[in-house]
């Protein structure tokens, strides 16, 4: 039965997903060119809540669990497990006080209407997973940003999704170079679940009623032992992993 909803049901999410990112697409790039970025990040959080919303469409729900007291007054550096594009507006909705921005591959900064202009105007870096040499130094630029604004930068330190949900190791080299360049910063550990489910059978059908969830752990504080304070986050994002 879910396989036939699937069916008919997908069609009508991917209809509203594509209508929220054309709608949204002039109305963010007005925000920002006429009202500045604090109105673009309010106009953001909008369409990542609705982006949101199109997934209810499929049955499907979005949790936070955790510490949900994190300081506005510090920078936060957010490490995640990454499971699937579906992992990235509940991010942008549930920390939006602390104004998301990501570390995200080149690909995404052209050709998708809304997201590609967020990527490459709203203060995300976008890296060659292929090239550390140009990778290295666009985090570092992320990491000064989050620092001098008290912002989150987030990132996924597997470096590639997750298709089945099991972790990979996390590396080292970005989440390093990050808590580098924002020292002040709060080190997040945040637990995805559930979100690869979506496209367990591929892009068409996509999977109904996934309850996908998020866990924030306790922030971590850098005091400059980058090895074991990557193993730390590491460890408690695998502790809330469900299969």
């Amino acid at each position: 039965m879910k396989t036939v909803l699937g069916y008919l049901l997908t069609p009508i999410f991917y209809l509203c997903f594509v209508l929220v990112l054309v709608i949204f697409d002039p109305v963010q790039r007005i925000s920002l060119n006429v009202l500045g970025h604090n109105a673009h990040d309010r106009v953001v959080s909008s369409i990542n809540f609705w982006l949101m919303a199109s997934a209810r469409v499929l049955g499907a729900s979005f949790t936070i669990e955790g510490n949900r007291d994190l300081p506005i007054d510090r920078p936060l550096i957010i490490a995640a497990n990454h499971q699937s594009m579906y992992d990235i507006p509940p991010i942008f909705w549930y920390f939006r006080k602390h104004h998301p921005k990501f570390v995200v591959k080149k690909e995404l900064g052209k050709g998708i209407p809304t997201i590609s202009y967020n990527i490459r105007r709203g203060g995300s870096v976008m890296i060659d997973r292929k090239n550390p040499r140009q990778a290295v130094p666009e985090i570092h630029k992320l990491g000064a940003l989050v620092q001098q604004q008290n912002f989150a930068a987030v990132i996924y330190p597997e470096g590639t999704r997750s298709r089945s949900g099991a972790m990979k190791p996390f590396k080292a080299a970005g989440l390093e170079a990050l808590l580098q360049s924002a020292p002040d910063a709060l080190l997040v550990p945040l637990t995805i679940n559930h979100t690869y489910k979506f496209t367990e059978k591929g892009l068409f059908p996509l999977a109904i009623g996934v309850r996908a969830s998020y866990y924030v752990h306790d922030p971590l504080e850098n005091k400059g032992d980058y090895t074991a304070l990557i193993a730390a986050a590491e460890e408690a994002v695998r502790s809330k992993l469900k299969a």
